[in-house]
C-alpha cells in the first residue's frame, strides 16, 4: 500500500518549484492533490495532467492564500470537489531581500502577509474539516533562516521564525484531536530562484554544507511525505531541517 493511499492533500503555492515536487510526490504515494497559486497557467495545467498520469485526481485553484476570504472560499471548494482534506501543506511564499536600512515598509508587510498570514488563514480554514474528522496533518514550509537568521533577509527570516512558533502553538491546540502540525526547514535548495545567484555565491553556500551539495525539491518533498503520512503518527510540533547539515 502506498504511503498516502486514500488521502486528500491541499498544497499552497503548488504549481512550481518545491510545491510542485511535493504535489507529484504525494500523488506518487497515492494521494489526490488540490493545489493553489495566484494564477492558473500552463504550469498548473501540466501539473494536473502529471497527477492524473499517476492515477490520482489533481486540480488547481487560483487563489490568494494571504487573503482570509479567498482562503476560506478555496477550502470550501476543495472540500466539495474532493470530499475532505486530510493534509495541508502551507508552502506559499515570496522573498523581497534587502538590508534593513534599504528595506521598504511595503517589502516588510508583503513578505509577512504572504509567508506568515497565509499560514494562519489556511490553517484556520482547514482545521474545521480536520476537527470534524478528528484527524489530519499540517506541514508548514519554514526555512533554516527562520532559526539562524540571515543578513539581508530580516523580513523573510522573521516570517519563517514566526511560522515555527505558530507550528508549535497549533500542534498543542490540535493534538488532542489527532491533528499533527509540523514544519520543514529547507536550506539551500536548487530551484529557479537559486539558479540566478552568482556562481561565487553558490559556491560559498555549498562549501558550508557538510554534504557538499545543494538540496533538490525532491529532498524537501520526501520530508513532507514523511510528515504527511502515518509513518510520523507520533510526531507533532517539530521542525525537520532539510539542509544537508548546513544548520545543526
Amino acid at each position: 500500500m502506498k504511503l498516502l493511499e486514500g488521502k486528500v492533500a491541499l498544497i499552497t503555492g503548488g504549481s512550481r518549484g518545491i510545491g510542485r515536487a511535493i504535489a507529484l510526490k504525494f500523488a506518487a504515494e497515492g494521494a489526490d492533490v488540490a493545489f493553489s497559486d495566484l494564477v492558473m497557467d500552463e504550469n498548473a495545467a501540466t501539473l494536473e495532467a502529471e497527477i492524473a498520469a499517476l492515477g490520482c485526481k489533481g486540480k488547481g485553484y487560483a487563489s490568494d492564500a494571504s487573503d482570509m476570504t479567498a482562503s476560506e472560499k478555496m477550502v470550501d471548494e476543495v472540500a466539495k470537489d474532493f470530499g475532505t482534506i486530510d493534509i495541508l501543506v502551507n508552502n506559499a511564499g515570496i522573498t523581497r531581500d534587502q538590508l534593513l536600512m534599504r528595506m521598504s515598509e511595503n517589502d516588510w508587510d508583503l513578505v509577512l502577509k504572504v509567508n506568515l498570514k497565509s499560514v494562519f488563514n489556511m490553517t484556520k480554514a482547514v482545521q474545521r474539516i480536520m476537527l470534524k474528522a478528528r484527524k489530519g496533518s499540517i506541514v508548514n514550509m519554514s526555512s533554516v533562516v527562520g532559526v539562524s537568521g540571515n543578513a539581508g533577509q530580516s523580513n523573510y527570516s522573521a516570517s519563517k521564525a514566526g511560522m515555527i512558533g505558530f507550528t508549535k502553538s497549533i500542534a498543542q491546540e490540535l493534538g488532542s484531536r489527532n491533528i499533527r502540525v509540523n514544519a520543514v526547514a529547507p536550506g539551500f535548495i536548487e530551484t529557479a530562484m537559486t539558479a540566478k545567484l552568482p556562481e561565487e555565491v553558490r559556491k560559498n553556500w555549498i562549501d558550508g554544507i557538510p554534504l557538499k551539495r545543494g538540496g533538490t525539491p525532491d529532498d524537501v518533498a520526501n520530508a513532507c511525505t514523511f510528515l504527511a503520512s502515518d509513518l510520523s503518527g507520533y510526531v507533532t510540533g517539530q521542525v525537520l531541517h532539510v539542509c544537508g547539515g548546513m544548520l545543526m
